[in-house]
């Protein structure tokens, strides 16, 4: 059984790396019939916060990604981690370091200055106890070398002399997150670590802590990191700096979750999954090993296929606070199941579909005097004049009727649809940019449509 862990710190937003990050390995544990476990690292009092906490939880719970268990809070664990902080000491795997910070920085410049690598040249590693504030230090071994197999990248072996003596405990006692994110895996049993390879320098000292605890480590899986549109390190630059801006920016789940994986994966060729299908053939050997670059065309691409296919139930549902959004009356208008159908193969997002539609809950017309001029001119009004008169007649106001009732006056009448068509949509939206004519004036209701006709014609027919 697979077990894995995500592990945000609650210091920002749940951004689009951390939300792929996410999604694999709830698919890796999903795809075993395994366990997805939510741990929060807020060990960082300062920088922690409930708000960007909640944001985290929030951003999940959107995209579907509910968690077996947790969330598991680091401050929670203290006594845990000073429990093996003290088992590391008296193994002879940690020791107490004494040096000042004045000396550390002196010792930095020094190496730096001879082009050498920073790192903590061990003074402390074997004398006694002194009366002096302390930090807690991994005693990491000096010869040979780490060797661990990373899934994505293949072996990676590391010399032990590149490695210094990393700080375990503070002065204050805290523990540093190279030590707890060791304790919550072997505690929480984690089997797989799939994270972004920015932590792929951390992984050999991790390593070092499980051996000297006598723990199997787990298998890890570094993947590398998105790039922008601009073939540059992807940040906030390049757009949503929340998962949740994208809830905002009238984005489905659905779509970004398709998206998100296909940002390093692959299954042959396939573009679009169900999520059935993605914990099905989600594999670990389909991630790669070169860096994807965001595409936000590809997106709404995905976005647009989901509002045509997801049942209309359930995105009329999610249109509502857009419409809402627009202030106008729901109850003064089409269902939202009729807009959703109307407008599924118009919008590439549901602000789209929320603006197109907004026209529909309001009495009047809104004019573009560019459409005005080029087809209600006296002679389409004239025609209007005549095809009102047919339209009244109409007592089920449906999509149907009024379709038959347009052919059927086009036809009596000699003339070509050219002439009927643009006019009367104008004359009832107020532009040339609506659904199906028929569709456009069922939406807007038997009384308000005829209103609006009647309004152009008195206004622009004379």
């Amino acid at each position: 059984m697979a077990v894995t862990r995500f592990a945000p710190s609650p210091t920002g937003f749940l951004h689009v790396g951390s939300a792929r990050t996410a999604l694999y390995c709830w698919l890796w544990a999903k795809h075993h019939v395994g366990k997805f476990i939510l741990r929060i690292e807020d060990t960082d009092r300062e920088r922690s916060t409930d708000e960007a906490t909640q944001i985290i939880l929030d951003g999940l719970k959107w995209l579907g990604l509910e968690w077996d268990e947790g969330p598991i809070f680091q401050t929670a664990r203290t006594q845990r981690y000073s429990e093996v902080i003290q088992q590391l000491l008296d193994s002879g795997h940690a020791y107490k370091c004494y040096c000042s910070k004045d000396r550390l920085e002196q010792l930095r410049e020094q190496q730096m200055q001879a082009k050498q690598k920073p790192k903590y040249d061990g003074k402390c590693r074997d004398i006694g106890e002194q009366d002096a504030p302390y930090v807690i230090r991994f005693k990491t071994p000096q010869e040979g070398s780490i060797v661990f197999r990373d899934l994505i990248k293949g072996k990676i072996e590391v010399a032990n002399a590149e490695l210094d003596d990393l700080v375990l405990a503070r002065q204050d006692g805290s523990p540093t997150y190279n030590l707890t994110v060791v304790v919550d895996d072997a505690d929480m049993h984690i089997t797989h670590v799939l994270r972004g390879d920015d932590h792929i320098n951390n992984t050999p000292r991790q390593v070092h802590i499980f051996n000297a605890l006598g723990l199997t480590a787990p298998e890890y899986a570094h993947m590398p990191m998105l790039l922008g549109p601009d073939g540059k390190k992807y940040s906030k630059r390049h757009g949503a700096a929340s998962v949740l801006q994208f809830e905002q920016d009238g984005i489905l789940p659905e779509a970004l979750i398709n998206y998100l994986v296909r940002l390093g994966w692959s299954h042959g060729d396939q573009e679009i999954f169900t999520l059935e299908e993605l914990i099905e053939h989600f594999d670990i050997a389909g991630i790669h090993n070169a860096a994807a670059q965001v595409n936000p065309e590809k997106l709404l691409w995905l976005n647009q296929h989901y509002l045509k296919t997801l049942p209309i139930e359930q995105t009329a549902k999610r249109l509502e606070p857009f419409m809402a959004a627009c202030e106008v009356n729901l109850s003064d208008g089409p269902t939202l199941g009729a807009i959703v159908d109307a407008f599924k193969e118009r919008s590439k997002t549901l602000i789209d579909m929320a603006e197109q539609a907004q026209g529909f809950y309001r009495d009047e017309a809104l004019f573009d005097e560019k459409a005005v001029a080029k087809h209600l001119k006296p002679e389409a009004c004239e025609i209007l004049n005549k095809l009102v008169g047919k339209l009244k007649l109409i007592k089920d106001w449906t999509a149907q009727n009024i379709h038959e009732c347009i052919h059927a006056f086009v036809a009596d009448s000699g003339l070509k649809f050219g002439k009927v068509g643009p006019p009367l949509r104008v004359a009832a939206t107020g532009s040339m940019d609506s659904p199906a004519l028929d569709v456009t004036l069922a939406l807007l209701g038997r009384e308000r449509a005829l209103k609006r006709i009647q309004t152009a014609l008195d206004t622009y027919g004379r």
